[in-house]
């Protein structure tokens, strides 16, 4: 849930490496795997920066709980390979997928473009915002932001480079299972407007689906994709650490269980949990935020994280079907506002017509069961607002009937200079073996995700659990909701940009792309993305300068640790430090609890991991501290310990490093 108020692309096709990656061939079906994953970092500015997801200014980073990354899964025949990337982000915004293709054409040519790239986000709503070039999803941001964009577009990027690095023939598996006590539907008055048929697909009025694949090289687990839906929202919108919420902890707690450290070099396992149709899937059971199962959003996010994780070594541990067959793709830009649907797509069997984007005004209260979003206070501006003009535009009556039922708050396709949303949008079907990968730019709802995988199973005569809706996928245009849903004007009904008709839209073109798939046939590109990246504008506060309080320096301690701790205590020390805009750490850490080893300290714990928090307080101008916890874990070896803070100082000259040290203590 995003609570908004809120040419390289062309080209490739005409390569001749491009026309062969544009489908498999016989000889390919009967031909064995390569496969590789990657993973790197994507956290962005760990202070002073907009949090991404709930739309709430005052919703600004000042720490970091765990790190958020990108896990990359190549897999590759002689003549065909496909590359997908899960990230712990709000959203995948179309920025930074074409900032991505454009790296990734640097270095590869037209091996990896965006025919054969699915990038998608886990939908944390607990990441760094200003990635987008769409003043919809930057305006509680305070506009563009180009630190947090830079570190998704090379964390990104880099995953991929290693997945390619290390492609070695390996196997695919495919493993099944269910999950009933991650999810709940929160908007269940626009479910039940539903036919009868769709509903009885989802008795328990959530999509419990678990769809499992594990990947190794040489007999030797590497990594695993397990899909399951549910909101990144555990976490509330007042939380103000960096966090990859639930299923950035799903993904930790695998790794570091098969022996991944993520600042050890290559890891030794790659999992990650993507979303599939998680519109109106929430993971807080109680209907309230941050409620469900307990009341502490911490505990949730491990507890839905966990149940997620089990679930899904359960279906990997049980992954006996092997994934084989040719490796397809096809891909095509549609502008969403301008699809003329046939009848066949739509509840009356008429002719219609998609809208120019606009929200709706129950949208502007968010989802009550998530987070609800919170506007200014009265006599309060936003700069980044009032720069575009404001949110006042009129309302066309044109407009309005396309958007009908729908009271239309903000016409975000009319605005100017240019709409606040995409509508040129990308839309992706991936082959690998018997399963296929729907790659669509929005949030479905259940319903909406299951009309279109029918849709593309019809079409290609594939069993309906082989076709998964990958939402999130390569851009990001808000909700999509069945008509029926639309109609009831719920938040994710008043959330579907281009009006009652968005989602049969969706199925027409994505059956058509599944046409193409299934006889071999090419699909013209479509029109061309905007690129806005000369067009940006931020007015979020930079570094000026740093300076320690008076008679101390950075990397001083402020509160010093106790000489022992028992497991299960917490460790607290701070430190002087300086702003965490100065480096962003990326692949490193801001904090290490180290382990004294025979004569020598060894990193025990960093900024990574679930029993660290680095919290960062701006104390006085240009003064901060640091707060650094350590959760000590039940099974923490007894020895001598300590807490390290490496942190960044700016003066008027430049920026320099520093380190901080704690006392030892003792932990029995």
């Amino acid at each position: 849930m995003l609570v908004s108020r809120r040419s390289l692309l062309a080209g490739a096709a005409a390569t001749p490496l491009a026309a062969t990656l544009l489908g498999s061939t016989t000889a390919a079906a009967q031909e064995g795997f390569q496969v590789g994953v990657g993973l790197s970092d994507v956290t962005g500015p760990a202070a002073e920066c907009g949090m991404m997801g709930y739309s709430m200014p005052q919703q600004q980073t000042a720490g970091i709980h765990q790190r958020t990354r990108a896990r990359a899964y190549i897999v590759a025949t002689s003549t065909a390979r496909i590359v997908y990337v899960n990230a712990d982000l709000g959203a995948l915004f179309q920025a930074v997928h074409q900032g991505v293709l454009a790296r990734l054409a640097e270095k590869y040519g037209d091996l990896y473009t965006e025919r054969n790239v699915l990038l998608n986000a886990t939908h944390t709503h607990a990441g760094c915002g200003g990635s987008s070039w769409y003043a919809a999803y930057n305006l509680s941001i305070l506009g563009f932001q180009q630190q947090t964009y830079d570190a998704q577009v090379a964390g990104i990027a880099e995953a991929i480079e290693q997945a390619h690095d290390n492609l070695a023939p390996g196997t695919i598996t495919l493993g099944r299972g269910e999950l009933t006590d991650a999810s709940v539907n929160r908007s269940c008055t626009a479910f039940e407007l539903n036919p009868q048929a769709d509903k009885d697909h989802f008795p328990l009025s959530i999509d419990p689906a678990v769809t499992v694949l594990r990947f190794t090289q040489g007999g030797r687990d590497v990594g695993a994709i397990a899909w399951f839906a549910t909101h990144g929202t555990s976490m509330t919108n007042g939380n103000k650490l960096i966090s990859g919420d639930n299923k950035g902890y799903a993904a930790y707690a695998w790794e570091h269980g098969r022996g991944t450290r993520y600042l050890d070099g290559e890891p030794a396992f790659v999992a990650c949990f993507p979303q599939t149709n998680s519109g109106d899937m929430s993971p807080n059971l109680n209907l309230k935020p941050g409620s469900g199962p307990t009341e502490d959003e911490f505990e949730n996010t491990r507890i839905i994280g966990e149940r997620q994780f089990t679930a899904a070594r359960t279906a990997y541990d049980n992954a006996a079907t092997p994934v084989e067959g040719p490796l397809d793709f096809r891909f095509c830009y549609v502008d969403m506002s301008k699809v003329t649907v046939d009848g066949r797509f739509t509840p009356d069997g008429k002719q219609h017509t998609t809208a120019t984007a606009a929200i709706g005004v129950s949208m502007l209260a968010g989802s009550t069961e998530d987070g609800p979003g919170l506007p200014l206070p009265e006599g309060v501006r936003n700069p980044f607002l009032d720069a575009l003009g404001g949110m006042d535009a009129p309302i066309p009556r044109a407009l309005a009937d396309a958007q009908a039922p729908k009271v239309v708050a903000v016409p975000f396709g009319a605005m100017k200079p240019y709409p606040w949303a995409p509508d040129v949008l990308p839309l992706q079907i991936l082959r690998l073996g018997q399963l296929y990968l729907v790659g669509g730019p929005a949030e479905y709802t259940i319903v909406a995700g299951l009309r279109i995988r029918r849709a593309v199973a019809a079409e290609l005569g594939a069993p309906l659990e082989n076709v998964i809706m990958q939402g999130y996928a390569n851009a990001y245009s808000q909700y999509v909701t069945t008509p029926e849903e639309y109609d009831s004007q719920q938040y994710e009904g008043a959330s579907t940009l281009f009006g009652r008709y968005t989602l049969p839209a969706y199925q027409q073109e994505f059956a058509r792309l599944a046409a193409a798939m299934r006889t071999g046939a090419s699909v013209p590109h479509g029109p061309v993305p905007r690129d806005l990246s000369d067009d940006q504008l931020t007015f979020q506060p930079g570094v000026v300068v740093d300076s320690p309080p008076l008679l101390k320096r950075f990397g001083d301690v402020l509160t010093e640790a106790r000489g022992s701790y028992r497991r299960g205590e917490q460790v607290l020390v701070e430190f002087v430090t300086g702003h965490p805009k100065n480096d962003l750490h990326r692949n490193g850490t801001f904090l290490e609890v180290q382990r004294l080893d025979g004569e020598r300290w060894v990193r025990h714990a960093d900024d990574g991991d679930w029993a660290t928090k680095y919290r960062w307080t701006r104390t006085f101008l240009a003064e901060s501290k640091a707060a650094i916890t350590w959760d000590i874990p039940a099974g923490t070896p007894i020895g001598k310990y300590r807490i390290v803070h490496t942190g960044d100082a700016k003066s008027l000259t430049g920026t320099t490093a520093f380190t901080g040290t704690s006392r030892a203590f003792v932990v029995s």
